[in-house]
């Protein structure tokens, strides 16, 4: 597949190695929250602290991850003087002061044991934002044009929700004793599975547009993340039930599988965008 003089139809994307690493910090940030209420309802108080904790050090990691990308601070600044409901970049910049904010405060009123109403408020407000921080990326990268991410834009939001609920799930058996760590457990194993569905879903749907994904940098960052989900997710569902050096173990390749899977979609992009096939091919399809 040719193009014209055989350059690239697109620009590569601007985007540094923050970003991938803003896409899974984000993810375990806004997941952990809903995680720490959903425990906080159900009367685990060790399992709903400490995920409060981890969503609160993710929340003030992602900022920074951020601004490092941009290059200077009062660009994430100039970011918060409108909200566009109609730019991803808009709404999700939001979502994270919101998130940061709301996490922060929770959690250091929980460190203090004080202000109990104004914590159980910021709880509130971190878990109704948390959603939409784990899945938005998803929706920022499926809007562009790089055909690898636009053409995924129905499944990448799923798959990035399912690989936050993972990563929190995850962080949070590591954290926690076995015995108050099973829905933590459940969590992780649950979003490596659907995931992981959701990711063989994607690519057989995408068929040509989708190769990126399995070939190159990308594919490989994307067969060491099914290796590590699936193999984490099983340990965690059996030696990590009794064993907290099994859930460490566990815990730790979901996490670092995540983490690969972030990278994939984020290679996969580049690549997408450097070969001028997957752009050319599918507009000739569509016109035929």
């Amino acid at each position: 597949m040719s193009s014209y003089y055989g350059r690239p139809v697109l620009k590569e994307p601007v985007w540094q190695p923050e970003i991938p690493a803003y896409f899974f910090t984000g993810g375990l940030a806004g997941a952990s929250s809903v995680l720490s209420l959903a425990a906080r309802i159900g009367g685990n108080e060790t399992l709903a602290r400490r995920s409060l904790y981890l969503g609160a050090l993710a929340d003030l990691v992602s900022p920074a991850l951020l601004i490092s990308d941009l290059g200077r601070p009062e660009r994430f600044l100039n970011m918060l003087r409108v909200f566009k409901v109609t730019s991803p970049m808009s709404v999700g910049s939001w979502i994270l002061f919101v998130s940061g904010s709301a996490t922060s405060t929770a959690a250091l009123l929980e460190w203090a044991g004080r202000l109990k109403p104004v914590k159980y408020a910021a709880e509130l407000v971190s878990s109704a934002v948390g959603a939409p921080l784990s899945v938005y990326t998803g929706t920022l990268v499926a809007d562009t044009a790089i055909p690898v991410w636009h053409e995924a834009r129905h499944e990448l939001p799923f798959l990035f929700g399912a690989s936050a609920a993972a990563s929190a799930g995850a962080a949070a058996a590591i954290a926690v004793p076995v015995a108050e760590a099973a829905p933590a457990r459940r969590l992780a194993l649950g979003g490596a599975l659907v995931e992981n569905v959701i990711m063989l879903a994607m690519e057989k749907r995408l068929g040509f547009v989708g190769e990126p994904y399995r070939e190159g940098e990308a594919g490989k960052y994307a067969k060491a993340a099914k290796a590590c989900t699936l193999g984490g997710a099983a340990l965690l569902a059996t030696l990590g039930r009794k064993s907290r050096l099994a859930a460490a173990a566990g815990g730790g390749l979901v996490l670092a599988g995540e983490a690969a899977l972030r990278w994939s979609v984020f290679k996969a992009g580049f690549q997408s965008a450097r070969d001028p096939k997957y752009t050319v091919k599918p507009q000739r399809d569509r016109h035929r």
